[in-house]
């Protein structure tokens, strides 16, 4: 019998974690140069996420807002890495990887949005 599927809150923490553990170690091989400005922004925004996540599951009447700002924080978190693209700190692979990672993690951020306009 297959196991039942997380609920949503959970399956974008476990989904962000992972996103985040492979974003870490991205961003530690980044040049010197580049880890006081752009490592540092970066690690720091997708700590922020998963602080939002966490407060989003616990706080039904901010839950709304709390998804606003982990989508706002996406949107900020893909330009900067699309620039660190560009500055060559990210591979095209790893670029790419990043990209479907926040993709996913948005769209699973606006179903959970939808569900709690419904609530």
């Amino acid at each position: 019998m297959p196991e039942p599927e997380p609920p949503s809150e959970l399956q974008i923490f476990m989904k962000w974690t992972e996103f985040l553990k492979w974003l870490l170690a991205a961003t530690d091989k980044f040049p010197k140069k580049a880890r006081f400005t752009f490592t540092t922004r970066i690690d720091n925004l997708a700590l922020d996420i998963l602080e939002d996540i966490i407060e989003t599951r616990y706080d039904k009447a901010a839950r709304r807002a709390n998804l606003r700002r982990v989508n706002i924080r996406l949107e900020k978190l893909r330009i900067l890495l699309r620039i660190c693209h560009e500055l060559r700190y990210l591979s095209n692979g790893q670029y790419e990887h990043a990209a479907v990672g926040l993709n996913e993690v948005g769209r699973m951020a606006g179903g959970w949005a939808k569900g709690a306009a419904r609530d």
